[in-house]
């Protein structure tokens, strides 16, 4: 192996998720591979639209690594809608910026299956990661047909496919025998290091990290939780934001401290000095599709956690893990909420190292086909 293209549901920033992590191993592991991180594209419109700053696209920039590890976010200009080939553009995007890399025949790793034209345009031999079962999230009628025939057509025809819970392993299993399962996992290493108390972070807080978007976040929890502990300490939602702005207005109203995102090294400090971890999250078809990262990033440090019973957590063999109902969950944070807060003592936690996966991974990209 020594070309991997990787179209990735995010960006390649300062907030790592599962694809930088088992990217990142497989570059350390590998000096001869070189890896196109392909970013979400500019959307200008669209960000307008949402009252963002406007992203911009770039063409291949180097990111590290000596060279090896390249960025590209190409540009979706105007909505489907109006430009009906607005995907295959995007694919002959990805395929001028591979070859301007000098990449002619790389592997191509999606987790989005909406990306599917991609593989079919270019024949690349096609590694199909399964992170999240988007047929079941709450979407439009067309973009949940456009996923549909993506995600069909890769079950079909990728070199190979991998999962990241049992779920949807069990899930897809009547279209792709032999789905190979991978789960997340946390860099313990980096969780066993002491870190200073953010100063941003409030005297007693209960805290959550993660990507805030109403897929996964109960924003009703979240405001009766704030509200039900206030005078006592502050509810924190430490990530990136992508609710709509009447919705993180609610939350503000009600005492929730929204912080925005941290690097992955803060991100660290803000669970190890957490009073109490949570899990506000939405029970759905959506969410016990999940494997949630924060699951080994909770475990790896050794805090109390209230969670509501989604996946992962409700199977959690961790004594400090609590299992609530929406209903509950306020007065079990509020329960565990100490008078003043203090450094953990058990900030040792068992987890599974991205180590391991990334060394899953790369047995299971070995397995492919040659170019």
């Amino acid at each position: 192996m020594t070309d991997l293209v990787v179209v990735s549901l995010e960006a390649w920033d300062e907030v790592w998720r599962r694809n930088q992590h088992l990217v990142s191993r497989l570059l350390d592991g590998d000096p001869a591979l070189r890896v196109l991180f392909v970013e979400p594209p500019a959307d200008p419109l669209h960000d307008l639209a949402s009252r963002r700053r406007p992203s911009r696209p770039f063409g291949p920039r180097a990111a590290g690594y000596d060279g090896r590890l390249l960025r590209v976010r190409p540009l979706k200009a105007l909505p489907r809608r109006l430009d009906r080939r607005a995907d295959q553009r995007l694919a002959r995007t990805v395929h001028r910026a591979a070859g301007k890399a000098g990449m002619r025949r790389p592997l191509l790793w999606l987790n989005d299956p909406r990306a599917a034209d991609l593989a079919r345009a270019t024949g690349w031999p096609t590694l199909y990661d399964l992170t999240d079962d988007w047929l079941a999230a709450d979407r439009p009628g067309a973009e949940l047909d456009r996923i549909r025939r993506g995600e069909e057509w890769l079950l079909r025809n990728a070199a190979a496919v991998v999962a990241c819970s049992e779920e949807l392993v069990r899930r897809k299993a009547s279209a792709r025998v032999g789905i190979d399962l991978i789960p997340n996992a946390v860099d313990v290493a980096a969780y066993r290091v002491p870190r200073p108390r953010p100063s941003d972070l409030p005297a007693v807080a209960a805290v959550y990290v993660g990507t805030l978007h109403r897929d996964r976040l109960d924003l009703d929890v979240c405001v009766a939780t704030a509200r039900l502990v206030a005078g006592r300490g502050s509810v924190v939602l430490v990530g990136p934001d992508a609710l709509e702005p009447s919705d993180a207005a609610r939350l503000r109203a009600a005492g929730v401290l929204l912080l925005g995102p941290r690097r992955r090294e803060d991100v660290v400090a803000y669970l190890q000095h957490a009073d109490v971890l949570l899990v506000p999250h939405v029970v759905s078809p959506f969410t016990d599709s999940l494997d949630p990262i924060k699951l080994y990033e909770y475990a790896a440090v050794g805090r109390p956690v209230v969670a509501t019973p989604v996946a992962g957590f409700r199977d959690a063999a961790d004594p400090r893990v609590r299992l609530a109902e929406a209903s509950a969950f306020p007065s079990a944070v509020a329960s565990l909420m100490p008078a003043t807060s203090r450094f953990p003592d058990g900030a040792e936690g068992d987890a599974p190292d991205w180590d391991d996966r990334a060394a899953a991974m790369r047995a299971v990209i070995d397995r492919m086909p040659p170019r």
